[in-house]
């Protein structure tokens, strides 16, 4: 990995990661594909329709099905999906949490049950990575103990213990597997936890710049805390992640998210809101949130959002997009996927050029001020 700061705005940061798979320009949103697809959507859409250069795919759901080494025949997930750009997977640790009836960490890893068949697995640093070096990612993550906000301080103290030692474990097998020629294009990155305590994120976070990861991610965020907590955790945590690699916070969120953690200082984000929300008939624009499936949309000639250049609004109606939801039609999803996702790469490409331009204050003020003429 090569990575540039190109610019610096205020705190929020314009840059640049040369990777296996292409250069990937930050701030960047990664789109979620779960199961190696982004849902409703394709390869085909992804690269020439949206332009996306780097998205997610998920450890636990591939490892379960098909298995990794199923993935690894075919070449790994670009081989698989036909995705050309960047992969990142996570390591399965935010799976282990979210489904947290059916798994349970120790000193060691974490062991749980398949949602799919009820077998049993268990998740250690080491196992993680062998996983990810067959699905071929071109960013791993380590595997780490995250916990649900709030949290008593000894849960965050255990946390904290289990996510250093696991980091510490992961940073050695990675350098002896690439010393065997496993894994040499593919890039490390740990995970900060302490919730929302400030003296935990800290040490949590000089322990792992200590440490030979190629990037650092902020994790257990975005999980029940309050948005304002969110935002004080980033700010306060910041100062103590070196700012020579790349920042990604985990799993946020709305497009307020994403502007006030760039302005943080953050790099890189992902979040299945998009096409979730576009699913169930919520579309973002420049104005704020739409629910399509207002009665008001019937009869509605217009575009979703008329600042929009996306394969949807080029085309499509309100009115036409409404019957669809109505009519639970199978094409309502790709063509109000296809916005959602456009209309978080472009305020991240939007937030870009404001940095470049050195005027981020000016476009932060803007995004909020459009917000506030519809209120």
């Amino acid at each position: 990995m090569e990575f540039k700061i190109d610019k610096i705005s205020q705190n929020a940061r314009a840059c640049t990661i040369k990777m296996a798979h292409g250069v990937v320009q930050t701030p960047v949103f990664m789109p979620v594909g779960t199961l190696g697809a982004i849902k409703s959507l394709d390869a085909v859409d992804m690269s020439e329709i949206l332009g996306a250069k780097i998205i997610l795919a998920n450890t636990y759901h591939m490892y379960l099905r098909p298995g990794s080494k199923v993935i690894r025949g075919f070449g790994g997930l670009h081989g698989f999906s036909k995705f050309g750009g960047n992969f990142l997977t996570d390591s399965g640790g935010f799976q282990a949490f979210s489904l947290s009836h059916r798994s349970k960490p120790d000193e060691n890893g974490i062991k749980f049950k398949s949602h799919i068949d009820g077998s049993l697995h268990y998740f250690t640093p080491k196992s993680v990575l062998d996983t990810q070096y067959d699905l071929g990612s071109d960013i791993m993550m380590i595997l780490d103990d995250l916990v649900a906000l709030p949290a008593t301080k000894e849960r965050i103290e255990l946390s904290l213990k289990r996510t250093i030692k696991w980091a510490k474990e992961a940073e050695i097998y990675h350098k002896s597997q690439k010393s065997k020629g496993i894994g040499v294009d593919q890039n490390l990155f740990g995970i900060i936890q302490g919730g929302t305590d400030y003296n935990a994120r800290k040490e949590c976070a000089m322990a792992l710049c200590d440490m030979d990861f190629d990037g650092l991610a902020i994790g257990g965020l975005s999980v029940g805390e309050s948005n304002e907590q969110m935002y004080d955790t980033v700010e306060g945590v910041m100062p103590y992640i070196d700012p020579n690699r790349p920042r990604y916070l985990m799993g946020v969120g709305t497009p307020e998210d994403l502007v006030e953690n760039v302005s943080r200082g953050v790099d890189m984000f992902d979040c299945v809101m998009p096409t979730r929300n576009a699913r169930n008939g919520t579309l973002f624009t420049s104005f704020g949130k739409l629910n399509i499936k207002a009665a008001a949309f019937i009869n509605d000639h217009e575009p979703i959002d008329n600042e929009c250049q996306c394969y949807t609004c080029k085309r499509y109606s309100r009115g036409y997009l409404n019957h669809l939801y109505k009519a639970k039609e199978l094409t309502f999803f790709r063509l109000a996927s296809l916005h959602n996702l456009h209309y978080y790469l472009n305020l991240m490409k939007e937030m870009r050029e404001a940095i470049m331009a050195d005027k981020f204050i000016e476009f932060k003020m803007e995004f909020y001020a459009k917000r506030a003429l519809t209120k």
